[in-house]
């Protein structure tokens, strides 16, 4: 079954530990950089999305592409230029390389691209599935744009997956350091009312999620990408204490403390999503993490 997988944002969190892992399974892995003449371990071949360019090879290579390139969410506050980048840098990365399958031999078997849960908006307490209302805050809009971007290579007979992440845990990385760092320093607390929830996903759980969406053509549409247990942020941060053997002094975090702290950007932890995982189960695939404490103790059981 291996075959040749093309990344955007192989660089990345996700991409860096989907590459390894696609390796160790036999599969051939390439990246496409911007800076294809930097070091790395992986075939790179150049693409320069403002300039609206790919080298044609990167798409005569691919049996598969995995599509997870976009400006990061959560590294810098949200000013106008940054919403811009963060919303642009997926949407015309996703349209060139559309125009680039539209006009070039290849042989791409399927397009399995990452979208976020951010698309429901602040959902409360109701449980929300692939078919559930969008939202229409910043992170919605920006999730829709680039779904619809995606989409498109459905009209080419390439078989298309979305995959809508949540919370990616990693102690390499994203969310899970921000979270973990007051809590280390004897300063965790909840944030905001504590009862957002919060649907996240062991980060091999996803990279095995992607694999999976390219060994089986079942897969095809939205899927959300989330274990099957979400909890709230109040839980969260408890079972982070635990796992790191930290007490929680503090109260709760006010909203308008976080607001002060980050912007606009503290839609991303104020606002909660409970995400249903049925789907993906129904497919019969299995979560090595179901829940939250198995997850995090895989990160910090070495710690003292």
């Amino acid at each position: 079954m291996p075959g040749k997988i093309l990344i955007t944002g192989g660089s990345g969190l996700i991409g860096m530990r989907l590459s390894e892992i696609l390796i160790d399974q036999g599969y051939e892995v390439a990246h496409l950089s911007r800076n294809p003449d930097k070091v790395s371990s992986y075939k790179t071949f150049k693409w320069d999305v403002k300039n609206n360019y790919i080298d044609d090879n990167a798409i005569s290579y691919a049996d598969y592409i995995i599509h997870l390139a976009g400006a990061s969410v959560a590294e810098e506050k949200w000013t106008e230029e940054r919403k811009k980048e963060i919303l642009s840098s997926r949407v015309d990365s996703t349209n060139l390389l559309y125009e680039c399958l539209n006009k070039t031999n290849h042989h791409v078997l399927g397009f399995i691209s990452g979208s976020a849960i951010g698309i429901y908006g602040d959902s409360g307490e109701q449980l929300v599935s692939e078919e559930s209302t969008y939202g229409d805050d910043f992170l919605a809009e920006v999730c829709k744009a680039w779904e619809a971007a995606a989409w498109k290579m459905h009209e080419l007979k390439i078989r298309t997956v979305i995959l809508r992440q949540g919370i990616v845990l990693s102690n390499k990385g994203g969310a899970l350091p921000q979270i973990a760092k007051p809590v280390r320093m004897m300063a965790g607390a909840p944030l905001g009312s504590g009862k957002q929830y919060m649907s996240w996903i062991h980060i091999d759980d996803l990279c095995d999620l992607f694999i999976r969406a390219i060994e089986d053509t079942q897969f095809e549409g939205i899927y959300n990408a989330v274990a099957p247990h979400p909890v709230t942020n109040a839980e969260f941060t408890k079972s982070l204490a635990n796992a790191m053997h930290k007490p929680l002094v503090l109260p709760k975090v006010p909203a308008f403390a976080v607001n002060l702290m980050m912007g606009e950007m503290s839609e991303v932890v104020l606002s909660g999503q409970r995400v249903s995982a049925n789907k993906v189960l129904q497919t019969g695939f299995t979560f090595e993490y179901n829940y939250l404490e198995e997850a995090l103790e895989s990160f910090y059981e070495t710690e003292d």
